[in-house]
């Protein structure tokens, strides 16, 4: 699938009065789970172009360009926060009537994730409480790369400058050139092709959403003010969780995994081939609908 063609394939709602481009992929006559796609940053749902169609299979898929992102509104003056992007998330599910779902989710989605999990918790024990709640349920959750504890992180050059004091400066010199070598840099012996990287770099301009990016990196920081409440509920949680790693990865590889499994024991870690970096949909696609798939068939929803 082009680019183009996923554009076009998509729609848009409202969030705040912003538009929100969403994509989904809906099989009506047939009754199947419904899986919720969180992209990273700093690019858009396209990530997941290449899993996209197999998954459908089996699954009624959803996913959106969070705000700030891809073909969404960029508005310069948003907070952008990880709880706002939650906002966004149950929201969109709320719009598309849904009441229970999967989630697979990737970096800064990762987080998002790690909010809508701590969400869940809170609410769970709010209606042991007092009874039965109308909010989205979680059925498990799936997480590719990405900082799922802030001790482990290890941004790139490119992160620590963007969040710094003068990270607005940088913010508004990034270049294609630039963002090619950084993001590159991430993967593992698969690299992005050079259409892939154009396909990328017009997600993040699209609207000149480069110049956000200091802003969108503040997620940094609230991992680790936020750390006990997203920790917490990922090492409390009995929802089925799995972890899928390209190992490779720079900034959340093997060195995460293995803080994982010291957390958290009995812990579910898939891991894909050493050659696998931190972006393993795009690098090597099959390898993660095989993971997945692995992940979510032995499952026993009620």
């Amino acid at each position: 699938m082009k680019l183009v063609d996923w554009h076009k394939s998509g729609k848009f709602f409202d969030f705040r009065k912003f538009q929100i481009y969403y994509n989904e992929k809906f099989d009506p006559s047939k009754q199947k789970e419904i899986l919720l796609l969180i992209h990273g940053f700093p690019t858009a749902s396209w990530d997941f172009h290449s899993i996209w169609n197999i998954l459908s299979e089996q699954f009624n898929l959803l996913t959106l360009d969070m705000i700030g992102f891809g073909f969404s509104d960029k508005p310069s003056q948003f907070p952008y926060s990880i709880q706002e992007q939650a906002n966004l998330m149950e929201d969109f599910l709320v719009f598309k009537g849904v009441k229970n779902y999967h989630i697979l989710c990737h970096d800064y989605g990762v987080t998002v994730a790690q909010e809508l999990l701590a969400r869940f918790e809170d609410r769970q024990s709010i209606k042991t409480k007092e009874g039965s709640n109308s909010s989205p349920n979680i059925l498990s959750i799936a997480f590719l790369n990405g900082g799922l504890f802030p001790e482990t992180h290890r941004p790139r050059l490119v992160q620590k400058l963007l969040i710094s004091p003068i990270g607005f400066l940088i913010s508004r010199f990034l270049t294609k050139k630039k963002f090619a070598k950084s993001f590159s840099e991430v993967f593992g012996t698969n690299k992005p092709s050079h259409r892939e990287i154009d396909d990328f770099w017009d997600l993040i301009q699209y609207n000149k959403g480069q110049v956000l990016a200091h802003k969108h990196i503040r997620y940094m920081k609230e991992r680790k003010t936020n750390r006990p409440r997203w920790v917490g509920a990922l090492l409390k949680t009995k929802l089925p969780l799995v972890l899928i790693n390209g190992p490779k990865d720079p900034i959340s590889g093997l060195h995460m995994v293995e803080h994982y499994r010291k957390l958290k024991s009995e812990s579910n870690i898939i891991l894909l081939a050493d050659s696998i970096g931190h972006y393993p949909q795009v690098e090597d696609p099959e390898a993660v609908i095989s993971a997945y798939l692995s992940f979510v068939n032995t499952l026993s929803i009620p």
